[in-house]
């Protein structure tokens, strides 16, 4: 754990595009560290102390798990965001679990921190809320297709956005993490998987989900995922990451 350089914060696309008067009042609390998959940043119930912002091609996973046990994934964010107090002071319990999905660099301030920033400039208060906006565009769209897509299109929909982040026509990612995010048994991603794998959309290695057709892939996703996309466009232009 390092002070973060600036090399490292202009990985991160929403601390990248701050003016340098605003990031100013940030660098010196910006750490970084190294996370690896299953790292937990945040735990359903704790306070927000920290806040994390993933780099490159990091990515992290808003989770909630059900009374019967069951976990499902309600929001990714990888260098287009960021994970914690956002909005809050972080004197209020966290709603979901926040996990490491794709291993990388992630750049964590404290909340307290933070938020005095946010005090001491208007521009970073206005910047977050629209983040906090996306955000939340996010985890509503992702709520209207579990209820609505099927496995297929849910799961090439979470394979584009996780391309999108890591930037990598190849995606680290296990079949039983995948079914996790997705909140359904493995044989059922198994099954998909094979079908893809059959049509040549995508091929699978062991841990590695590596794309071969986009459009391919796009045709079977439901465009959940575009939808977000577009409302990032109109509310922090440049900011979501595409393929």
């Amino acid at each position: 754990m390092t002070t973060a350089t600036p090399d490292q914060l202009r990985q991160n696309a929403l601390l990248s595009i701050l003016h340098d008067e605003d990031r100013f009042h940030l660098e010196p609390h910006i750490v970084a560290v190294y996370k690896t998959a299953g790292d937990v940043l945040l735990e359903a119930g704790d306070d927000v102390i920290d806040t994390w912002f993933p780099c490159g091609g990091a990515l992290a996973a808003f989770c909630l798990t059900t009374q019967d046990g069951v976990s499902v994934d309600v929001g990714f964010v990888g260098r287009e965001g960021a994970i914690g107090g956002i909005v809050s002071n972080g004197h209020v319990p966290a709603y979901s679990t926040a996990v490491v999905r794709v291993p990388g660099l992630f750049l964590r301030i404290k909340t307290s921190a933070l938020e005095q920033a946010k005090q001491e400039s208007l521009a970073l208060r206005h910047w977050f809320a629209r983040y906090s906006d996306c955000l939340l565009a996010q985890v509503f769209q992702t709520a209207a297709c579990n209820a609505t897509h099927t496995i297929r299109q849910r799961l090439a929909k979470l394979i584009l956005a996780g391309l999108a982040r890591t930037g990598d026509m190849e995606y680290p990612m296990t079949q039983e993490q995948l079914a996790s995010m997705l909140g359904v048994g493995r044989s059922f991603v198994s099954r998909v998987i094979g079908a893809m794998r059959q049509e040549g959309t995508i091929e699978s290695r062991r841990g590695q989900i590596i794309l071969k057709d986009l459009a391919a892939l796009r045709h079977q996703s439901c465009g959940c995922d575009q939808l977000v996309d577009d409302h990032f466009d109109v509310v922090l232009h440049g900011i979501y990451p595409k393929i």
